[in-house]
Order: C-alpha cells, then structure tokens, then sequence
C-alpha cells in the first residue's frame, strides 16, 4: 500500500490522480511502485532512510546528464519531494522487452556514443552516490589523481575503519596507488553511467537500451565497461559493437580488474562477506 502522504505528493507532482500503486521489481536500496493513472504508468522510488532526498535528487541529476548528452535512452525524471518520513522520486514508466542481436548492437554503439562525451577534467560539478554512498567527484585533471583521491582512498578508508580490510591493507594500497599511471592509459574524461551492471539498464520495446540508475562523472571509459563484466549479464555482441564504434586502447583485458576494484570496495562497504578476498587478490596482483 502506497502511503497517504506519499500519493497525494505524487499526485500534485503529477497532475493526475494515481488509481493504483503496486510493487515492482526495485534494488536494494530503495522500495518502488507502478503508479496507474488515466494518462498512463509512471514509476516511483521511495526511501524513508535519514537523507535518502539527497540521493534521490542526485539521481535525478545524473539522469539528467545522461539524458542531455542525448547519447542513449534515460527515463524522465517528472519529480523528487518529501512526503512524511519518505523521500521519492518519480520517473517516466519505461516498459521492458526482449533483448535480441539488434538490441545489443543497439547497446554498444550507443554507450560508445555517451562516451564521447568530454569534459576538461575529470569529476562532476557537484558530488553525489554509488549506491547509498557518498560519491567525491571533485575535479582533476589527470585520471590517476582522481582515480586514487575520490574513487579508491575513500572506499578503502572506509572499509579499514570498519576492519573491513586485511592488515597491511593500507600499505599494499599506497603501493598501488603508485601504479595506477602506468597500468591506465591517459584518456580524455568521458561521462560515464558509473554503475553499468545488468540491472542498470532496460531493453525497452524497438531495441532500445534505457540507463537507470546512475552514478555519473566524467572518469575514464573503461569503468563502465569493467563494471559490466564484474557480474556478467551482457552480451558478448555489446562489446563487439562497442569496439567497433570506439576503440579501447590495447590492453584493456590487463586494466579490468584494476578498474573493478572500486565496484567491490562498494560492495564492501555495503555488504561485507566475501568481497575483501576479492579486492585482496586484485590488490596483490598489481603490487
């Protein structure tokens, strides 16, 4: 059921009354609701954690991003609020298809098109979330720099502070930190999703691929395409299409964990369990 509160903010969001709210498929932040009303379905987010409306808002910003690139499908966002003890965001309702051969080709050629966007540094105007936590996105000018000061030492402090970490962690970190210059190649800053996993995105009816779910910035192009592969679910044709529309630099297989080892920090930081062996073999690998 679809709190009193939170149906009549949506409703004045909307314009429209809402006849019908149920549950459809969210992650594991945030509760969602198909909103039925007589102009068609929209989709809403709601949170009732302490700050979840910043969240919310800086999705809504990043999608916004996403969309002006005007690069690759991004639902609307109609509207963020507070309503009682529940943030929300509102989005346009995108209906799900099949993924075929074309849907893919579609998928890679498109990504490679947002990833020609560019900006003179690397970061965002403003900060913002991967997942439920803080995202720095403060300005460098060189990927190595951003890489360690806003992506992998906040991750690793965090974790550390939890004793999330093995001991000698710090010390086999500085280490890295030292190498990743020479392991990445240097690249202009490309917008990326920021958090591209299969369920980041839907296959939306005419082959056409949708990003949901952003954790934006301009950074290097290879962290969409590692975190793509850290838990699988893409097609091997997506890949193909990307590279035939953009080129990685050789090499790429070399870099893919060293790129992914900021995804399973987040995890991590978010749920614990067998995520630390991981960071620690990638870690090793490199030092």
């Amino acid at each position: 059921m679809l709190p009193p509160a939170v149906k009549s903010a949506c409703e004045e969001k909307l314009g429209l009354s809402v006849s019908r709210a149920s549950f459809i498929g969210g992650g594991d932040i945030n509760e969602a609701r198909l909103l039925e009303t007589k102009q068609g379905a929209f989709f809403l987010k709601m949170n009732a954690q302490p700050g979840a409306i910043q969240m919310l808002e800086k999705e809504a910003q990043g999608l916004q991003l996403l969309r002006n690139s005007g690069a690759i499908r991004v639902p609307q966002s109609l509207g963020t609020g507070q309503a009682g003890a529940y943030a929300f965001l509102i989005l346009e309702y995108v209906e799900e298809a099949s993924r075929n051969q074309q849907f893919w080709e579609n998928f890679g050629q498109a990504l490679a098109g947002l990833h020609r966007h560019t900006d003179s540094h690397f970061g965002l105007g403003y900060s913002n979330y991967i997942g439920s936590l803080p995202q720095s996105n403060r300005r460098h000018g060189r990927w190595a720099e951003f890489y360690v000061l806003e992506r992998l030492e906040p991750q690793v402090n965090r974790a550390i502070s939890k004793n999330g970490l093995w001991p000698g962690a710090t010390a086999d970190f500085g280490r890295l930190y030292t190498r990743i210059a020479d392991v990445c190649p240097e690249e202009p800053p490309a917008l990326i999703h920021g958090d591209l996993w299969s369920g980041n995105f839907i296959s939306a009816h005419g082959d056409i691929p949708v990003l949901i779910d952003p954790a934006v910035s301009y950074a290097h192009r290879e962290m969409d395409l590692a975190m793509s592969q850290l838990f699988g679910g893409f097609s091997p044709i997506f890949y193909q299409a990307y590279e035939a529309a953009f080129p990685c630099q050789p090499g790429l297989e070399e870099r893919i964990d060293l790129y992914q080892l900021y995804y399973l920090l987040v995890h991590v930081n978010l749920f614990g369990g067998g995520y630390a062996k991981q960071v620690q073999r990638i870690v090793k690998r490199y030092v």
